[in-house]
């Protein structure tokens, strides 16, 4: 018996917490596999790209928490893009 491959597929997790005026980000797989060098981005809801950055070596992103609102997208290219809305932190 084989297993296919979407069976085998491991799909992008994000979760994001507010710590005073930052907003953590942990990315990274559904197998527990690190997101490093993976571009996490945060847009307002004009879907303008207002910052983006690079998971660190913690599969790791730090942002300033913008005014109004905003949405965090982790999109690891494999799979479906993990969004965080700001009314989630």
């Amino acid at each position: 018996m084989s297993a296919s491959a979407s069976a085998l597929a491991h799909y992008p997790v994000m979760t994001c917490e507010q710590e005073s005026a930052e907003i953590l980000c942990h990315v990274g797989f559904s197998d527990g596999t690190k997101a490093v060098g993976k571009p996490v981005k945060l847009y307002d809801y004009d879907e303008t790209l207002l910052v983006s950055k690079k998971a660190d070596k913690f599969s790791q992103v730090r942002f300033i928490q913008p005014e109004g609102e905003f949405y965090i997208q982790f999109d690891s290219g494999h799979e479906f893009p993990v969004e965080v809305d700001y009314g989630e932190l």
